[in-house]
């Protein structure tokens, strides 16, 4: 019986941050009411109260969610090249294929720092994607491909610049825009290799 509960509960759960995730991608998270959410998953508001303490904290999941699914496409295609400056490239320009997604760009770059704030949104950010842009540093490093420096600014300072241009690209609306943004992001990378 507990088995059986359970489950229903993770099934209800989970049927929660779907519906969620759709109307927070389609409406932004301040237009979104939880009885529009209870609707969309077809539960009640005590299903969901028993789940989740407030919008904010269903918010909080879909976001995790998100985050988690941008960084495993950026490892993936990052860890499908063989050379450490290649994975570099092909990771950077990953993110921001993945995050000029309408409804990634929406919960992840404009809904996140401003329901969560900036450093719960930064700390989300760095068990995703984050890190995996300062490993790639390191092995750089190491590689003596880049040259020998601290990586964490280095890192802050790329993580920034490729979201500012994921923010760039949501008001854009050229989809030639994402073509050019990588070709920039190349270039700035290029300019940061060891002479």
């Amino acid at each position: 019986m507990a088995g059986v509960r359970a489950e229903r509960r993770e099934r209800t759960r989970a049927e929660l941050v779907a519906a969620g995730r759709r109307l927070f991608a389609a409406k932004g998270y301040a237009s979104v009411t939880l009885a529009e959410v209870v609707a969309e998953a077809g539960v009640t508001k005590g299903a969901l109260y028993h789940l989740f303490e407030s919008k904010a904290a269903l918010f909080r999941v879909v976001l995790e969610q998100v985050q988690r699914e941008v960084g495993e496409t950026v490892a993936r295609t990052a860890d499908a090249e063989a050379e450490p400056w290649d994975r570099l490239l092909a990771g950077c320009r990953a993110f921001l294929a993945a995050a000029n997604a309408p409804g990634i760009q929406r919960i992840m770059l404009v809904d996140g720092p401003a329901v969560l704030g900036w450093n719960e949104w930064r700390a989300l950010d760095e068990e995703s994607s984050a890190r995996h842009l300062a490993e790639a540093l390191d092995e750089l490093i190491a590689a003596g491909v880049l040259d020998r420096q601290p990586v964490e600014p280095l890192a802050r300072l790329l993580s920034g610049a490729m979201n500012e241009a994921a923010l760039w690209l949501a008001a854009s609306g050229d989809p030639a825009d994402l073509e050019r943004a990588q070709a920039a992001l190349t270039r700035l990378l290029e300019g940061l290799r060891a002479r």
